[in-house]
C-alpha cells in the first residue's frame, strides 16, 4: 500500500490498485465502478481541485529541475476509445498546473509523410524535454490496436511492434522519463449516451464524427486489443492503469492522483541558486 500525502481520498494510492498486473482481465472492470474511493461525485470534484495546488507544486519544482540543467520528465499517455474523456483529462487535470512546463500532442491517423517512416518515428519527436510534464492524446498505441482491429497489419508485423514498444519505453525509462499509460475505459452505453449528447446539442456537433459510429461496430474487437497490448507491453518500469471512466468525476480525480504519485516518487527539488543571494540582495538595493 502506498503512503503518501494525506488527503487523496482514496484507501490507497490509485497506482497500486489501478496497475494491471499478471492476470490482468480487461473484461473484469467494471467502467461504471469508482474502485477505492467511497465518496461520490460532489466529494470526488472537491478533492480534484483541493489537490490542484500540491500538483502544480510538484511539476513546477520538475520545470525547475529541467531548466537548471535536470533531464528527467514526465510522460502522461492516454489511451480509450472515443469519448472516453481524454479530451477532458486534459484540460481538467493537466490544465491545472502551468502550462509552460507541459506539452501536449494528438496522434490521430498517420499522415503521408509518417506513413513513408516507422511507427515510433511521429512519436519520437513529440517527447517531452527535460523538466516538461508530456501529454498524449492517444499514441503510438494507436498503431497496433487500429491495424489490429482493421486487418491492416498480420500477425509477424503485430508482434514486432509490441517488441519495439517495449524496448522505446525501456530506452524512455533509462533516459529519465518516467511513463504513466492509462487505459480510460468507458462502456459501450456510456459512449452511446456521450455521442447522442453531441448530436442533441449544436455546440458540441464539431466533437462528432461519423467515423466513431463506425467504429461501435467493433467494440469487442477493441476490447480484446487492448487487452493483448497490455499484456505485451504493460513492464514494471511502465505499467498500464486501467481507469473506469464512465464517471468522469473519478477518473478525471485516479488520473490527477497516479500524476501526484509519479511525481512525489521523483521527489524533484527547488535548485540551489547559481548566484551568491546575498550579493545580489546588496546590488539590488543599490540599484
Amino acid at each position: 500500500m502506498s503512503k503518501r500525502t494525506a488527503g487523496h481520498g482514496f484507501v490507497e494510492g490509485p497506482e497500486d490498485f489501478l496497475a494491471a498486473r499478471a492476470g490482468f482481465s480487461l473484461a473484469s472492470v467494471d467502467p461504471a465502478s469508482t474502485p477505492g474511493f467511497s465518496g461520490g461525485k460532489a466529494r470526488g470534484e472537491e478533492l480534484l481541485a483541493a489537490r490542484d495546488p500540491h500538483l502544480a507544486d510538484l511539476q513546477e519544482r520538475l520545470f525547475a529541475e529541467g531548466r537548471s540543467g535536470g533531464r528527467r520528465s514526465l510522460l502522461l499517455l492516454l489511451q480509450g476509445m472515443d469519448t472516453s474523456g481524454k479530451g477532458g483529462m486534459v484540460s481538467h487535470v493537466v490544465g491545472g498546473v502551468d502550462v509552460q512546463g507541459v506539452q501536449l500532442a494528438a496522434f490521430r491517423t498517420p499522415s503521408d509523410e509518417e506513413r513513408r517512416h516507422d511507427f515510433l518515428w511521429r512519436v519520437e519527436k513529440q517527447l517531452p524535454r527535460p523538466g516538461m510534464l508530456g501529454c498524449f492524446d492517444r499514441s503510438h498505441y494507436e498503431d497496433v490496436l487500429v491495424p489490429r482491429v482493421h486487418g491492416e497489419i498480420d500477425g509477424v508485423e503485430l508482434e514486432r511492434r509490441y517488441r519495439a514498444i517495449r524496448d522505446f519505453e525501456a530506452r524512455l525509462h533509462g533516459n529519465g522519463t518516467r511513463l504513466i499509460k492509462v487505459m480510460l475505459h468507458i462502456s459501450r452505453d456510456e459512449q452511446k449516451r456521450r455521442l447522442a449528447s453531441r448530436l442533441d446539442d449544436p455546440t458540441k456537433y464539431w466533437k462528432y464524427a461519423p467515423s466513431d459510429l463506425a467504429e461501435r461496430r467493433y467494440w469487442d474487437d477493441y476490447m480484446a486489443a487492448y487487452q493483448t497490448a497490455i499484456e505485451r507491453t504493460g513492464t514494471a518500469d511502465a505499467p498500464w492503469y486501467v481507469v473506469p471512466a464512465d464517471n468522469k468525476w473519478y477518473s478525471r480525480l485516479a488520473v490527477q492522483e497516479l500524476l501526484v504519485a509519479a511525481l512525489e516518487s521523483m521527489d524533484p527539488q527547488w535548485p540551489p541558486a547559481s548566484f551568491d543571494v546575498d550579493e545580489e540582495k546588496r546590488r539590488l538595493a543599490a540599484s
